[in-house]
């Protein structure tokens, strides 16, 4: 599976609203994994099987939780069993097509 989340605390004690001090203690649960994993600005995807997906995203949000009375969580899954590497090979198939209408234009 691959899975999409976004976890962060809904209160913060810096004065400019940041919660980058969270969120990179979730960040690390995710690094320290193991699991293929990729952060960009508003999500981290991880891929695994289902229990270890989970587990990893538990863990993130005790991480946020050990400074934030209240966590909030977003989650987004592509549920495919028996395929693995597709964090990258779903991206590479969509640049292949691009490359097709770009020759066909």
């Amino acid at each position: 599976m691959l899975l999409a989340f976004s976890v962060s605390p809904t209160t913060t004690d810096a004065p400019d609203g940041s919660v980058s001090e969270a969120v990179a203690r979730a960040v690390r649960v995710v690094r320290d994994s193991g699991l293929p994993h990729e952060t960009t600005s508003m999500f981290t995807t991880i891929e695994g099987e289902w229990d270890e997906c989970m587990d990893v995203v538990k863990r993130a949000c005790e991480a946020v939780a050990e400074v934030s009375p209240r966590v909030a969580l977003v989650l987004k899954a592509d549920i495919r069993p028996g395929w693995t590497g597709q964090m990258t090979a779903k991206v590479e198939r969509v640049e292949a097509r691009l490359r097709q209408v770009d020759r066909a234009d």
